[in-house]
């Protein structure tokens, strides 16, 4: 990655698609755009309608574009769900160089000899990675680019998803006129940039809530080791409002959004609104009490479902406990259910940069932190071929030419089965 690049994350989402774009500057990494449009035709975290999901990312890439005065051609694309696994693997290579010094095509070949896994046809690997390299029998190397050795292995974990949603999340992109650079697992991406070092190291549970999906993340002994996606998020309390206060599902999610509290002892009996009833033009007067009484039950149940996941997936006192993060923890009072529920230490993670302070926007910035950690310990020199458009010109013609050169997504899947089938 050079000192002038922009990347694009593209977040795609139950309620929001989002759009957000980074540049690192002589090694320094900001955000300078973000475009947000209303999510079509996905259910769930489950892409149901092409052509309504399309429509989406364009309004969400358009309205990014005019932000910052940037045309968009590549984006790194956020994937989760409940079709993903994870599977560890273990490669071993001999180092090629005659003077025995570890390089960059020994770390590429040893990642390539972990990748060649029993799988189904059905299906396919996202991503690999390394949680540690051992040189000699050396193990907790985490980077051994210039070391020396003769054998050289790596222990990693393969990232693996379903041909079906994979293909229709990269159909859904490639439709609204964008290339595909990558793809990147939302728990990684996010878990890179919400928890700590010591976090990782110790152990704690990532839990993203969005509208329709609750993607939970562990992260043990500085990687993830476990991920799992439940059906239920924000879209339920919005459901619970428009049942409770007999109105309209739009109206229930504005007044959630406007007046909405998790936590009864902190709602106000003063704070009042009016809503406009099904089957009537009248409206009817609540307060935030009467709101947080529908709200209260429904948070207390996803972080019990929570709490129960944890649980299945083998883990029960984590010493980093729960962070949470995602567009439904924004809402006053679900800090205190959360604490309640889970009987842990909780906290709320939130970018640290301008323009994308909320809970909502960790995944898509997550997506863009993964992307250039990675080019920083790979010490790679290409970037994202998105140009400013007001400076395009023949002399940065060379670098995309030699950008497009390196194989995308589907390009590397195809060649590895080519080569190991």
């Amino acid at each position: 990655m050079s000192n002038n690049d922009i990347i694009v994350s593209l977040d795609i989402g139950t309620s929001k698609v989002r759009a957000i774009i980074g540049e690192v500057t002589n090694g320094t990494f900001n955000i300078i755009g973000v475009g947000s449009a209303d999510s079509e035709g996905i259910r769930k975290g489950a892409i149901v309608d092409i052509d309504q999901t399309v429509q989406s990312i364009r309004s969400a890439v358009e309205h990014a574009e005019q932000m910052v005065g940037i045309q968009i051609s590549e984006v790194y694309v956020g994937i989760s769900g409940n079709h993903i696994g994870l599977q560890s693997s273990h490669g071993v290579v001999a180092v090629q160089n005659e003077d025995r010094e570890i390089g960059e095509e020994d770390i590429d070949r040893v990642i390539k000899a972990a990748e060649v896994i029993a799988m189904p046809p059905e299906r396919e690997v996202i991503d690999v990675v390394a949680k540690q390299y051992i040189v000699d029998g050396l193990e907790g190397i985490q980077d051994p680019r210039g070391m020396i050795g003769v054998r050289l292995e790596v222990e990693a974990t393969i990232i693996t998803g379903a041909k079906t949603p994979i293909h229709n999340l990269l159909r859904c992109v490639e439709k609204s006129g964008l290339k595909v650079k990558d793809l990147v697992l939302m728990s990684l991406g996010a878990g890179g940039l919400a928890l700590s070092k010591d976090e990782k190291s110790m152990g704690a549970v990532l839990v993203d809530i969005g509208a329709g999906s609750t993607t939970i993340a562990v992260y043990e002994e500085g990687s993830l080791c476990a991920t799992s996606t439940i059906p239920i998020g924000g879209e339920f309390v919005t459901n619970d409002i428009a049942y409770g206060l007999r109105t309209l599902t739009d109206q229930a999610e504005k007044v959630k959004l406007k007046y909405g509290c998790a936590w009864i002892d902190d709602a106000a009996s003063d704070v009042v609104f009016k809503v406009l009833r099904i089957g009537s033009n009248v409206e009817k007067e609540f307060n935030q009490e009467d709101l947080a009484a529908i709200i209260e039950p429904r948070v207390q149940e996803i972080f019990q479902l929570i709490r129960q996941e944890v649980k299945r997936l083998g883990y029960n006192e984590l010493p980093g406990g729960y962070i949470l993060t995602g567009g439904t923890v924004s809402m006053p009072g679900v800090l205190k259910a959360a604490q309640s529920e889970l009987s842990a230490s909780v906290r709320i993670a939130v970018p640290d940069y301008i323009g994308v302070r909320d809970p909502g926007f960790t995944g898509g910035v997550g997506i863009l932190h993964n992307v250039v950690r990675r080019f920083r310990v790979r010490g790679n020199t290409g970037g994202s071929t998105n140009k400013k458009t007001v400076n395009r010109s023949k002399q940065s013609a060379a670098p995309t030419q030699e950008i497009d050169k390196k194989p995308g997504l589907m390009e590397r899947i195809k060649n590895m089965f080519s080569e190991f089938i």
